[in-house]
């Protein structure tokens, strides 16, 4: 079930959050939990009720499983190793459902022979709370949890508006929401910022997103059947899907944490304005951020972090990057993405320790070093998103040469390459801008802090800013009803497929 589809819009959202509010408001907190978890999982197994085994297998191990470590955990000499078999069970379940079929393929042509293997339907969601949990049991070994009630566990691991696309939710951020009783009481504030959000990320990604998408696929398909893109194309396309998967990301996460501070609970902070970052370093602090803190938490750090001397602590950035592609997906082009980010911190690190210490002058009037940062910092970025979207590294070798010149100015001659470029550049222009100018979500809510570990309390644009008014009520009434009428071809969210 997607969150831009009818049947969430007007049945399961409605029924599930006045059910959830009509059984707390009689005092029966465990039963009105006990109810999210029902409609989680039928949210969840809409998509393949099959599944459902399979997350409830996850969730069953997890718990007893965490429970054990953390009953366990003074065994120091034992403690590491239980640690390991618990983590080593749910990679295992990653490695089989999403890695297989790409191990298989690459074992065949390392040995020059032919191996067979069913097809395997990816489950959804299962990198997400997979990690979730990894996260879990890693703190329990550590004496970091508690024994938490079964039921609130389940929330935690199967919470609808965060299971299928994140955000990478921690225990200690979640459970004790779950047992507020402030959680169980109907707040009308809660209910209309909740619903600001979402309605502002479904704008994003029904009027924005999908609509951008129309420059992509044509281009990207072409390359991937041996056509070469001249720079035109090239770049519109390229520009096209990092919008695209900008805005569709950006929309998701909108619409997750407006849907769970329906239900009174704040989601961390996952999408923060990455293209008005000034470098690498400051991209990875404001895309998908609770993948990046799992990274840094559970990979960079234990495998020994900065604290080994420069060298090793740059293998350790370029491994962690690597892994964090590979996360991505089961391909060759998805570890290529992860190495170019693993390669640009790398360099962007280098470059603050020989900077280090140089006087700073102080930007008077237009900061064009500023600028001049974000846009080289963007352009980096667009360039490493084609093998991120491309179907294999020829095709995405072939948008590379595009980009730079290579294959000639443009390739409008080939039938497979025609779009229309004066509204794609109209398209791209107008996206530019409003990533680089307009007020993120966070800030347009900034008072009612919307997300946990907002950095900022205040907006930087207050007359921007969201309030319950006839001016705000009218303009995302008809944004909002724009993008319900919209709805005729429901598209799933990108990051579904991660």
């Amino acid at each position: 079930m997607l969150f831009n589809s009818h049947v969430f819009l007007f049945l399961f959202l409605p029924v599930t959050v006045l059910v959830f509010f009509r059984v707390a408001g009689r005092g029966h907190h465990q039963a009105a939990v006990g109810w999210l978890v029902a409609a989680s999982f039928f949210f969840y197994g809409w998509w393949n009720p099959a599944y459902v085994v399979l997350l409830v297998f996850s969730i069953v191990f997890n718990y007893a499983y965490g429970m054990f470590l953390y009953r366990t955990r003074r065994r120091v000499g034992s403690r590491r190793w239980l640690l390991g078999g618990g983590v080593a069970v749910n990679l295992a379940l990653i490695a089989y459902y999403k890695y297989a079929g790409f191990l298989v393929a690459n074992l065949g042509t390392l040995l020059d022979r032919s191996f067979q293997i069913d097809a395997i339907i990816l489950p959804l969601a299962i990198s997400f709370f997979t990690f979730q949990q990894i996260t879990y049991l890693v703190d329990a070994s550590r004496g970091e949890t508690r024994e938490y009630r079964f039921l609130h566990y389940c929330l935690f691991v199967t919470f609808f508006p965060q299971l299928i696309a994140g955000p990478i939710v921690h225990h200690k951020e979640m459970l004790p929401q779950f047992a507020r009783n402030e959680t169980f009481r109907v707040h009308y504030s809660n209910l209309a910022v909740g619903l600001t959000i979402f309605f502002i990320g479904l704008i994003k990604k029904v009027l924005l997103a999908d609509n951008v998408a129309h420059y992509v696929s044509p281009v990207f398909a072409a390359a991937a059947q041996g056509h070469a893109p001249g720079l035109q194309e090239a770049w519109v396309a390229a520009l096209a899907y990092s919008f695209q998967l900008y805005f569709d990301f950006s929309g998701y996460s909108d619409m997750a944490i407006g849907l769970a501070r329906l239900f009174g609970i704040k989601l961390p902070l996952n999408f923060n304005s990455p293209y008005k970052a000034r470098n690498i370093v400051d991209f990875w602090r404001r895309w998908h951020i609770t993948l990046s803190r799992f990274l840094r938490d559970y990979v960079y750090i234990p495998l020994g972090g900065n604290r080994k001397g420069p060298a090793r602590r740059y293998g350790n950035i370029l491994l962690t990057m690597l892994i964090g592609g590979l996360w991505h997906g089961a391909g060759w082009t998805f570890v290529l993405w992860g190495g170019l980010h693993g390669i640009f911190l790398v360099l962007n690190h280098l470059w603050h320790g020989v900077s280090r210490g140089r006087p700073r002058s102080v930007a008077r009037g237009l900061d064009w070093r500023g600028w001049l940062a974000r846009l080289s910092t963007f352009l980096l970025i667009v360039m490493a998103w084609v093998p991120f979207r491309a179907e294999s590294f020829d095709a995405a070798w072939s948008m590379l040469l595009g980009m730079w010149g290579v294959n000639g100015f443009a390739a409008a001659s080939d039938p497979a390459l025609a779009i229309e470029l004066g509204p794609a550049f109209r398209w791209i222009l107008g996206l530019f801008l409003l990533c680089q100018f307009a007020p993120n979500t966070q800030q347009l809510l900034a008072r009612f802090r919307p997300a946990l570990r907002y950095p900022s309390s205040t907006s930087n644009s207050p007359r921007l800013e969201w309030r319950l008014s006839w001016p705000w009520a009218v303009g995302l009434g008809t944004g909002a009803a724009y993008a319900i009428l919209n709805l005729v071809e429901v598209s799933e969210f990108l990051y579904f497929q991660f």
